[in-house]
């Protein structure tokens, strides 16, 4: 039940809940979730079973287009919010946030989407059911977050390089009353340990919040929390990992040694409110079987700087080896993926485990997820060539889909200053 001094926040297309939970440490309260994917919708329910219980008995759905599709629907779920979670009659949601699928418009989704347009994608305007959500629900405030891929998309091979983006921003800034703006955000300048570009659209209703400046710039009208380049080196964020003794295709249940950074400490501890301060076994720690020829590929560039011998050289993808400590003042030049391949860890030669891809998402390690560790290329994004645009999560896709937890603490944080400033 959220507390007086709580905000509320629902949860559109919320994958695994790396935005939401950044949220929830920001003082919000989730109130409802959508996600279609059933692996994702489970990571998100299991790890808030005990604090939000309503989530998974009431107050989630699957296919967002069911419940903005039906005439009333969106009435009869704000007065059961308000029922339920005894909420006042007047703005019982704070914020409403979403991601909607991005394959169409991502790097990897271009890898795995072939060559149709974008267009004829189905994912591809889902934003329009979160805009006619917005509309319906009257946020007082309102975060869209999508991949950088969007901002130069076109809708067709034959359209203009960014024509999507101006598309849905013009979605947004349609809705009545509110102000409107974007940014293209960095995530090493918020202090995540990787660069990981996101697209922002962060809209106030106009009696909360209308900006510092008329600039469509979020952050120069102060929607947005000034950067702060305080991210942690990859050895003070996986060092405690570092098992000696691992197999290929095994896996690691406790912690191979103490926490050496302030960041393992704090990933090592539950700390939720209303839990027992607790320090959690890992999980999530297991490794590729990699084959004979992948394990000698990996040894060699660990043996030289990160080049790949001729003869393991393969025109599909280039692997990375993982830099222990950033090279700066450039920092994190890292973008983490759904293939665990992409990279290989700084001391063994291995790609990096699930909780290791976590941790990069700054996901604290009681947080588990939920289906299996990987799939293939189509099962993660469908077939387009054959109308095929179904989609299966697995561990590493849920991971690498989400916002950074921290990230979106430190946003979520500025969001509710100005919103209890408004009160």
């Amino acid at each position: 039940m959220p507390k007086k001094d709580k905000l509320t926040v629902i949860d559109l297309f919320a994958g695994s809940g790396g935005l939401g939970l950044g949220l929830e440490m920001a003082g919000f309260t989730p109130i409802y979730v959508n996600e279609i994917d059933p692996h994702a919708r489970e990571t998100y329910l299991i790890n808030r079973d005990h604090q939000h219980p309503l989530l998974r008995s009431t107050y989630n759905s699957d296919d967002i287009r069911a419940v903005v599709g039906r005439h009333g629907n969106l009435t009869d779920l704000l007065d059961g919010l308000r029922r339920d979670y005894r909420l006042p009659p007047r703005d019982p949601v704070d914020l409403i946030v979403g991601g909607p699928p991005c394959q169409g418009f991502s790097t990897v989704g271009l890898r795995r989407t072939f060559k149709a347009d974008k267009q004829s994608v189905p994912s591809n305007h889902l934003f329009m059911h979160m805009v006619r959500f917005i509309r319906k629900v009257r946020p007082r405030a309102f975060i869209f977050e999508n991949v950088v891929g969007l901002i130069g998309a076109r809708w067709t091979k034959a359209g203009t390089k960014g024509e999507v983006f101006e598309d849905v921003l013009a979605s947004f800034k349609s809705i009545p009353d509110y102000s409107v703006k974007y940014k293209l955000v960095y995530s090493k300048d918020y202090g995540i340990p990787q660069n990981r570009p996101r697209v922002l659209i962060i809209g106030f209703r106009s009696d909360v919040f209308e900006g510092k400046s008329p600039s469509l710039d979020a952050l120069e009208g102060g929607f947005l929390p000034k950067p702060a380049r305080n991210y942690p080196n990859l050895v003070d964020v996986l060092g405690d990992l570092v098992a000696p003794d691992f197999q290929y295709g095994g896996r690691t249940t406790c912690y191979p040694s103490a926490p050496r950074s302030e960041f393992q400490e704090r990933m090592r501890t539950d700390a939720r409110p209303n839990q027992v301060f607790q320090r959690v076994r890992l999980h999530e720690h297991e490794y590729s079987f990699h084959t004979d020829r992948t394990q000698a590929k990996f040894r060699y560039m660990l043996a030289n700087s990160g080049r790949i011998h001729d003869a393991h050289k393969t025109k599909k993808f280039r692997q990375r080896v993982l830099p222990k400590t950033w090279e700066e003042p450039r920092g994190p030049t890292i973008t983490i993926t759904s293939l665990p391949d992409d990279f290989v860890h700084y001391e063994q030669p291995r790609s990096l485990t699930v909780r290791e891809c976590a941790r990069i998402q700054t996901f604290p390690d009681w947080y588990r997820f939920v289906g299996p560790r990987t799939t293939g290329g189509v099962r993660r994004a469908g077939d387009p060539r054959d109308a095929d645009f179904r989609r299966t999560l697995p561990r590493y896709t849920q991971v690498a889909n989400a916002v950074p937890v921290d990230l979106a603490a430190v946003i979520g944080k500025h969001i509710a200053r100005i919103l209890r400033a408004s009160k």
